[in-house]
């Protein structure tokens, strides 16, 4: 008879890096699974791939016993990996911070495949495309046109603040002129003490 699972859990962990410390320990040891037996496990299962982080699907068992499915890295993961960020933009598609080719792109594509809802290397390079699309990420030859008409746009948005700032400082100087030519005169009036 088949064991009943009570419990099916998603963790990404940096490959053969697992410890019981959190959130490793956060996660399972509520369950009752043998933290340093999955860590053991993981590590073991992992160990090829050093640098990656790795999901991973655990199933937790009524006898507290687990079994664990690898999953491929996040294709934003692998798509920093390969443009060598730290992170992606911070506007996502409204700005560019790195180019990779198209032969990366089928490379990172090709990875992910497994876990794709696809089995066409084209339709991946697609998915993977428009992740990295929204990571601020453009794909030569792919968004050629794309990135031209972001430097168009930018250029005239550019044009655009500086015609604008040079009118708000033509309006300041004015209002200045203004300002000083209205002022009214101010009279003083000396108070003198009065002495008993």
């Amino acid at each position: 008879m088949a064991k009943k699972v009570t419990k099916v859990v998603k963790i990404q962990i940096p490959a053969g890096k697992a410890t019981p410390a959190p959130p490793v320990g956060t996660i399972f040891g509520p369950l009752g699974i043998n933290l340093q037996e999955f860590c053991t496990r993981y590590n073991d299962a992992t160990r090829d791939k050093m640098g990656d982080i790795i999901p991973c699907e655990v199933s937790v068992y009524e006898d507290r016993t687990f079994d664990f499915v690898l999953k491929t890295p996040p294709a934003a993961s692998l798509l920093l990996k390969v443009a060598g960020l730290n992170k992606g933009g911070v506007k996502g598609a409204n700005e560019t911070v790195a180019t990779i080719t198209a032969e990366q792109l089928k490379e990172v594509a090709s990875i992910k495949l497994p876990d794709l809802n696809t089995n066409d290397i084209n339709q991946a390079m697609k998915i993977v495309a428009g992740t990295a699309r929204n990571m601020g990420i453009a794909v030569k030859g792919l968004n050629d046109q794309e990135l031209a008409n972001q430097a168009m746009d930018a250029k005239e948005a550019e044009a655009e603040a500086a015609k604008l700032e040079e009118s708000l400082e033509a309006m300041e100087q004015e209002a200045k002129l203004m300002a000083d030519s209205e002022l009214p005169e101010v009279e003083t009036i000396e108070q003198k003490e009065e002495t008993e």
